[in-house]
């Protein structure tokens, strides 16, 4: 049995946004898009940085639009996969534009801009440096899915590059997991697996 724990408290950050778990729709529909739809997908373009393995997921709206929040700079997330999906309104402007993984920068990034069609969702490494250019009119809305990788996440905080140190919580928290204290892993002889 695993215990879901927070977040790693180095870089714990508060973000103001609407959560989908919040409105009771992680069972009903977030989970099994994940397991059953997304999963397949992410294991097959990003093994590399936990497609196989995602075990947990953060899902929340975004909201831009003009005198409130027009875009959002640079950043890159905290998941090791992105589903962003552009849920409408009418908005003009505001694509999306991607550069380099974090892990691996360039002296002078270069960015490819993307527009975000509504209807549309974008599957992404979650470390791969990104951003919405501002909204000239209207309003657009996006469901983001973190997907993350205990597995990964385990082993080095994605956030602050640090073993997390861990506090617990309810719920999936930031998808890092540790066993129930006294539990030791197991371990499998692998000839008897041949």
């Amino acid at each position: 049995m695993l215990l879901f724990a927070d977040r790693c408290v180095p870089c714990s950050l508060s973000l103001v946004q609407v959560l989908l778990n919040e409105l009771g729709l992680y069972e009903a529909f977030i989970t099994p898009l994940r397991e059953k739809y997304l999963q397949p997908i992410t294991s097959l373009l990003y093994p590399d940085c936990g497609g196989g393995s995602l075990d947990s997921h953060k899902a929340f709206v975004v909201k831009y639009s003009l005198h409130e929040d027009l875009d959002l700079s640079s950043h890159y997330d905290n998941a090791e996969v992105t589903l962003n999906v552009s849920l409408g309104k009418e908005f003009t402007e505001g694509n999306l534009y991607f550069g380099d993984l974090r892990q691996a920068p360039t002296p002078v990034p270069t960015y490819v801009e993307i527009e975000h069609v509504i209807s549309q969702g974008l599957l992404h490494r979650g470390g791969q440096i990104h951003g919405a250019l501002p909204v000239t009119s209207g309003e657009r809305w996006n469901l983001i899915i973190w997907m993350r990788s205990s597995a990964v996440r385990n082993q080095l905080c994605p956030m602050c590059n640090k073993k997390p140190e861990l506090v617990d919580a309810e719920g999936f928290g930031d998808g890092f997991t540790r066993s129930p204290e006294g539990d030791m892993p197991k371990t499998v002889d692998l000839c008897s697996l041949i």
